[in-house]
């Protein structure tokens, strides 16, 4: 048994993780100050013995006894990391010293959940590890993509200055049960506007691609990342490499739902990348994970939590 500390542990993604790590018999802090967020993700968990929630904010210090460390706290959809820029950038940087401080003081090995935007509007397609990326340092959508980028130096740093056991993973577009109706992420915007029979809105010629990853499979690969050997840090890319076209998706979508939606098209947003692809062969390397559900698999499961979100047959 370990005690594991998840921060951003209300989240989509950290509200999976954390219940995973308690069906594997570990003890689980999980801390989240609820700005995107729902205590809602976690009530089942919360009757758990070895389950404990303390809301908190990463930008002040946390002080805990852990072996482990997942950081995961930060918005991730542009709806929500633009609502508050700076607050995004605090997080991203003060939230991951504060989080390395702690993993240095008890010993604790630690996880930077970053991701794909690290890569901005790449120009080398698929993406590997081993790219530098194409961001715009002064955009609306720097607040997070440099935050990140700062926070992975502020690891390696970590690592290289103390010797701290870190590990490093790169986010491709995730998407499964738990995601908010309101996070402006393409998947759950397609599914809640098929469900009530509105507009499918695509932004751009519907041209431009990405890769999904539905959410177990990113949680069982963040968990093999964190028990991988001494030493390897990564940063390792986990994503789904099927490629799909907005277009694409929106037909699934329409298709898996029986909507009577119409896709409409709007101006691409400012910076929005054309492409994004993961190469994952460090990750089946190094980690032996792949991803094993399919689209159209995990769609169907995550339309059938929006039907129970908006009460829809």
């Amino acid at each position: 048994m370990k005690r594991i500390l998840v921060t951003g542990g209300a989240g989509f993604i950290g509200s999976h993780l954390c219940k995973k790590l308690l069906e594997k018999g570990n003890e689980v802090i999980c801390a989240d100050n609820l700005f995107t967020g729902t205590k809602r993700n976690v009530e089942k968990l919360l009757d758990n013995h070895r389950f404990e929630f303390i809301r908190h904010d990463v930008i002040r210090e946390l002080l805990v006894e852990v072996d482990q460390i997942y950081n995961l706290a930060c918005p991730a959809s542009p709806v929500h990391y633009q609502y508050n820029p700076v607050k995004t950038l605090k997080t991203s940087i003060i939230g991951a010293s504060n989080m390395l401080a702690l993993a240095d003081a008890v010993h604790a090995r630690i996880l930077q959940a970053s991701t794909s935007e690290i890569y901005g509007n790449p120009k080398v397609h698929p993406q590997p590890e081993e790219y530098w990326g194409n961001v715009n340092p002064i955009g609306v959508r720097s607040c997070y993509d440099e935050g990140k980028r700062a926070a992975e130096t502020l690891f390696f740093d970590y690592h290289r200055q103390n010797g701290l056991d870190i590990k490093v993973v790169r986010i491709f577009n995730t998407y499964g049960p738990n995601m908010s109706m309101n996070d402006g992420r393409v998947v759950s915007n397609f599914i809640v506007q098929a469900l009530k029979g509105e507009d499918i809105t695509i932004y751009g010629d519907g041209s431009q691609t990405r890769s999904f990853c539905y959410v177990d499979d990113l949680v069982d690969g963040l968990i093999c990342m964190m028990d991988s050997r001494k030493g390897f840090t990564g940063p390792v890319n986990l994503g789904n490499p099927k490629e799909f076209t907005m277009l694409e998706l929106a037909e699934k979508v329409i298709g898996l739902t029986g909507s009577k939606s119409k896709i409409v098209y709007r101006n691409l947003p400012q910076d929005d990348p054309m492409q994004r692809k993961p190469r994952i062969d460090l990750a089946q390397k190094e980690l032996h994970w792949e991803p094993t559900v399919m689209l159209d698999e995990g769609l169907k499961r995550t339309i059938e939590y929006f039907k129970k979100e908006l009460r829809v047959n």
